[in-house]
């Protein structure tokens, strides 16, 4: 397997250099400050990819994390010709600069979301946290969402009211700052008014809908991708339910199932990312990577521990409820079948996925979910995974 590492370029607090220090080759990067929609240009792609490679420690820049799919294409939304064109002449060129991973999401709005960025942990440091609570109290209370309380449990709504009438402004500010944190990249942040301004452009769109809009995105997008020798990957849904009333199409097995058989090509894969699939009590992640291995073109390994309300937490990477010894040898598995057929590209890149704050991560102001050495951390266990699994034969 290819040990990655994610990097946010010039707005990463993390040097390319003290990347190369880790162990890792792969970069997984994005041109987070082209807007959506637009072409990445060669010339761009080119010297993101010559700082990378002039980086000591052997780097290379091995899967792009994400090319943004417009939200007008998720919505099915007006005259989407340009958009496509654009981002097809950005698989293109991705793929003139030797780069032919990419991942991208198709969740409405907002990509991952938490209520809570530095929830304490017992032994010191801080996790990540979705509280059920907190974004019923958000959705309910704040936001204002008409029909927000049908996807909370009683408990949770009385748990949300409590909240709600105790939480200073200061609270508040918090919890909307913490699930806007989900954008790493994108520069629009919302207030109150401006995410409901949009969501009401959301109304009436359902799951068929949105499920449509994406086999169609990958309709336009796909033998392009094939005819560069590009492999498309989709990032589950994170988490995988719906929030602030919006369709999630990429939560469960079946959702895959669909999607990967829309346009059944290598070319339309899967983003494995055992934390987006695992804060979901119905799936069980090996199995769902057992069933997609073909088609697995990059890992997201990181762990959580879910709760009965619906709220987890981000867990060391190999603690939490996912089997990741389990998982890790599946992905082997595929490693060698792929060898087996003599295959180029057999090894499957991946990477430590939202590290714990720990030590001098604490207050050093990384990207949340990406610090140094909470990552560094799950990365040593992860590569002593692969170590004793390979070892073992």
């Amino acid at each position: 397997m290819i040990e990655s590492w994610r990097w946010f370029g010039p707005l990463d607090r993390i040097s390319i250099s003290e990347i190369g220090q880790t162990g890792a080759r792969g970069i997984v990067t994005s041109l987070h400050e082209v807007p959506y929609g637009e072409v990445w240009t060669r010339e761009a792609i080119a010297t993101r990819r010559a700082e990378i490679e002039a980086a000591p420690g052997g780097l290379h820049w091995a899967v792009v994390e994400s090319v943004q799919v417009h939200d007008a294409i998720k919505k099915g939304d007006g005259p989407l010709d340009a958009l496509y064109g654009a981002y097809r002449e950005t698989i293109a060129n991705l793929a003139a600069e030797g780069v032919r991973v990419i991942c991208y999401n198709f969740m409405p709005i907002l990509d991952w979301t938490r209520t809570r960025l530095d929830a304490a942990l017992p032994t010191g440091g801080t996790a990540l946290r979705f509280s059920a609570v907190e974004m019923a109290a958000f959705e309910v209370h704040m936001l204002g969402r008409d029909g927000a309380e049908a996807d909370y449990p009683d408990a949770v709504l009385a748990q949300a009211s409590d909240w709600a009438k105790q939480a200073t402004e200061a609270d508040r500010e918090r919890l909307l700052s913490s699930i806007m944190a989900g954008l790493p990249g994108y520069y629009n942040r919302f207030d109150i008014k401006q995410l409901q301004d949009i969501l009401e452009e959301w109304k009436g769109i359902t799951e068929a809908d949105v499920t449509a809009n994406l086999k169609r995105f990958l309709s336009e997008v796909v033998p392009t991708a094939e005819e560069h020798g590009v492999r498309l990957c989709v990032h589950p849904d994170d988490p995988p339910r719906p929030l602030l009333g919006l369709p999630r199409i990429v939560s469960n097995a079946t959702q895959i199932a669909e999607l990967l058989g829309a346009v059944d090509s290598p070319a339309n894969g899967l983003t494995l990312c055992s934390g987006s699939l695992g804060a979901n009590p119905d799936n069980d992640v090996p199995a769902i990577a057992r069933r997609f291995a073909d088609r697995i073109h990059f890992a997201h390994l990181r762990n959580v521990t879910k709760e009965p309300d619906g709220s987890f937490q981000e867990s060391a990477h190999l603690e939490g409820d996912t089997d990741m010894v389990a998982l890790v040898k599946v992905l082997l598995d595929e490693e060698a079948r792929r060898r087996a057929e003599g295959r180029a590209d057999a090894e499957i890149p991946f990477r430590p996925d939202h590290g714990h704050e720990l030590l001098s991560d604490i207050g050093a102001g990384t990207h949340p979910g990406y610090p140094m050495i909470g990552r560094l951390r799950g990365l040593a266990e992860l590569r002593g995974v692969i170590a004793g699994l390979s070892h073992a034969g």
